[in-house]
């Protein structure tokens, strides 16, 4: 009797055990309302701040006679020192360790202008000769290049699903590019060619971020590799020469550029990702390209025909089809 007491109380002891385990894990794998809430208001503040950066872009160039080199080695060197300065004040800024080990620094600099320089130079082209709605969308291809990418380099085939997004990002950018009209192009050539870049820019900024990414963290990296392509863009395009049209409004375009578009909304964002996970980021993230559109339209009178429209849906899908 008291041997059955015993391996009964056991059992129960056990069974106790298990389910508080089991509640410890299942309490540590959730995330807080509270904090899911606020990551992902981060993320739609880091998210509409990309938007508005790429309109205020839109309205640089649309108003002044400005090289997109120039303002691409400002946004650089500006964005990079806020988030370097960022980075250190945190002390997680180890330079000197960077630069003596040459294989990183190696493909720091790879990933500085191949990643950085390439993403974000065909980024405000494409906003210069198009608007920033449509160069924000076409942006957006990233993901299918990178699929791509991918399955060359593990010599795949795609997914039925991979396969299904590659056609349907083509189709949205052939209604982006002709307005679903044979006879003729709706964006210029140079648009056309720099949106697709822009996407090129950014699955190459993907994939070349995660070494350095992994070994320095996501901001010291970024603001390391904004700060290299920015000092030497910047001795190419002689960046102490300010355009003599330049005014106070131009002064506010370029503001946002560097210090909202580029060093507020990278913080925000990479917060909100690690708040509230980065399925729930990757949706928020597609208020981007809404924002440029829309104030693109309301703001800057841009017209957008429902090819187009019907375009833009079809790559932001991918997105969240891929995701």
């Amino acid at each position: 009797m008291l041997k059955r007491n015993r391996d009964g109380k056991n059992q129960m002891n056990i069974k106790e055990s298990n389910h508080a385990t089991e509640k410890q894990a299942s309490n540590s794998t959730e995330v807080p309302s509270s904090s899911a809430r606020l990551g992902a208001l981060c993320c739609m503040i880091g998210a509409t701040s990309w938007g508005f950066s790429g309109t205020c872009g839109e309205a640089l160039f649309s108003s002044y006679p400005i090289d997109a080199a120039w303002v691409t080695a400002l946004r650089m060197l500006g964005a990079g020192t806020i988030l370097l300065l960022a980075a250190a004040a945190k002390g997680k800024l180890t330079v000197r360790a960077l630069v003596q080990d040459k294989k990183e620094m190696a493909q720091m600099v790879l990933f500085s202008f191949l990643g950085l320089v390439l993403s974000q130079y065909a980024y405000l082209n494409a906003i210069k000769w198009t608007n920033s709605g449509t160069a924000t969308v076409l942006q957006n291809l990233s993901i299918i290049f990178v699929a791509v990418f991918v399955c060359a380099a593990e010599r795949t085939l795609p997914t039925k699903r991979t396969f299904f997004c590659i056609c349907l990002a083509f189709f949205g950018v052939w209604l982006i590019a002709t307005g679903g009209r044979l006879d003729g192009m709706e964006l210029t050539a140079k648009g056309l060619f720099w949106g697709i870049m822009g996407g090129v820019g950014a699955a190459a900024y993907f994939l070349l971020s995660k070494n350095p990414v992994n070994q320095w963290g996501s901001i010291p990296a970024t603001g390391m590799g904004m700060f290299i392509g920015g000092v030497f863009i910047s001795g190419a395009v002689r960046i102490w020469k300010v355009p003599a049209e330049l005014d106070g409004h131009a002064a506010f375009y370029l503001g946002v550029l560097v210090i909202l578009g580029s060093a507020v909304a990278y913080t925000l964002f990479l917060k909100g990702v690690s708040l509230t996970g980065p399925v729930r980021a990757s949706v928020l993230a597609c208020l981007e390209p809404l924002t440029a559109a829309c104030l693109s339209a309301v703001w800057l009178n841009s017209v957008f025909t429902p090819a187009e429209l019907i375009g833009f849906v079809c790559i932001l899908a991918t997105v969240l089809i891929m995701k």
